[in-house]
């Protein structure tokens, strides 16, 4: 009886996920792919026939540095990302219940405050006349403002304030089922601390690092009004060129396609988080 009760709750709740995914996520990702082999118009936008031009122009010297260049400072971002974020992890699964609730509630806090704004209050605090240069200058570090902001380091710094949790939380949770047994056996077996790390630590985490990365690394490309705020024209990201081909360029096609490689590699990371995972079962079982 109960069963037939729940019955039109399941099949409700069901409708919803389906119909979220269809509408929401399966539609608009083919009409980013239709619009990706369609012509450019300047009068509707798109056009007939269908080609891919969009595709060539991808391979064309100049985006192809920008490309190169955006998946540089993502990748020094997930980097930076993961040196900090791997021993906070690591620090706290190790902490009480309590100090853990509120380490995370802490860490939690920012998403409260839209990301446009952050960004906004990091572009005062690394402002030639901003805080952290007045700080420095209070204390006699240095005698002049430092140049911070419209720099390359400034762009790294707003995406590693920014995606910094996307590192933390996926690492916490694989250091939470890390079984305390399995390090004490490395340690019985002659492994010293760093033997322990290498071939315990490091292969157990493995896809909670893959499953940062894949939260850092694209969404660090895409970000575009970081490098809008503090990095200035001479630092874009994939993020910029896709906004400006939609808004500016009015070349849908060619943003389309931008989108589409972005959706790709992102796949290609999920899958190879997914293998990492499957693997380090298969070896579990072993």
């Amino acid at each position: 009886m109960t069963s037939l009760r729940q019955q039109p709750f399941r099949t409700a709740v069901l409708a919803l996920v389906w119909g979220w995914l269809l509408f929401l996520v399966l539609v608009p990702n083919l009409l980013v792919v239709g619009a990706s082999v369609m012509s450019r118009s300047p009068a509707t936008f798109l056009s007939l026939p269908l080609n891919l031009d969009a595709y060539r122009q991808l391979l064309d010297p100049l985006y192809l540095n920008v490309f190169l260049h955006s998946l540089s400072m993502a990748a020094v971002t997930t980097l930076v990302c993961l040196l900090i974020g791997y021993p906070f992890a690591w620090a706290l699964s190790r902490v009480g219940k309590r100090s853990q609730v509120l380490l995370i509630f802490l860490l939690i806090v920012p998403f409260w405050t839209n990301s446009l704004v952050r960004t906004y209050a990091l572009k005062l605090i690394l402002a030639t006349n901003g805080l952290l240069n007045s700080a420095l200058m209070s204390l006699g570090i240095v005698d002049e403002p430092v140049q911070m902001l419209y720099t390359q380091g400034a762009v790294v710094i707003g995406l590693v304030y920014l995606l910094l949790p996307f590192m933390i939380l996926p690492l916490y949770s694989v250091f939470e089922d890390l079984r305390e047994e399995l390090l004490l056996a490395s340690r019985d077996l002659g492994a010293g601390r760093l033997g322990t790390f290498i071939h315990v630590i490091v292969p157990l985490t493995l896809p909670g690092v893959l499953a940062g990365v894949m939260l850092v690394l694209l969404p660090a490309m895409g970000l575009f009004f970081v490098p809008d705020i503090l990095g200035g024209s001479r630092n874009l990201l994939v993020g910029n060129v896709i906004k400006n081909q939609f808004l500016d360029a009015r070349n849908w096609p060619f943003g389309a396609a931008a989108s589409i490689v972005l959706t790709l590699a992102m796949a290609l990371l999920m899958f190879a988080h997914r293998l990492s995972k499957r693997r380090l079962g298969e070896e579990d079982e072993l």
